[in-house]
């Protein structure tokens, strides 16, 4: 019986004319590879900075909380190097932006 209902409503909506899907034009947001590359670097840009910042915050809070021991402070230095490479990271994305576009051939 459960079948049969759900058949029948199945068979009404693939009828009726809400059902029928009418053409529908997709609309790229990037028209060409160079705005894809540069959406791309933007993205890297951005996620690196976050996370050098994080790495940063991190750095200093682990700097503050030492206290005077030795590991806890190389550790500290660690994040806060870490965050200086991602903040390197970020301000090099843009050379390996144009890499990738030598590589695909964009303009």
């Amino acid at each position: 019986m459960l079948v049969l209902g759900w058949l029948t409503v199945s068979g009404v909506l693939l009828s009726s004319s809400v059902a029928r899907a009418e053409a529908v034009q997709v609309v790229a947001l990037a028209r060409t590879v160079d705005e894809v590359l540069n959406n791309i670097r933007s993205w890297i840009m951005g996620i690196l900075a976050g996370v050098a910042v994080v790495f940063l915050t991190i750095g200093g809070l682990r700097y503050l909380m030492a206290s005077g021991d030795p590991g806890e402070v190389e550790k500290a230095k660690g994040a806060l190097k870490a965050a200086a490479v991602g903040f390197g990271l970020a301000a090099l994305a843009p050379l390996v932006v144009e890499i990738l576009k030598g590589i695909v051939g964009g303009v």
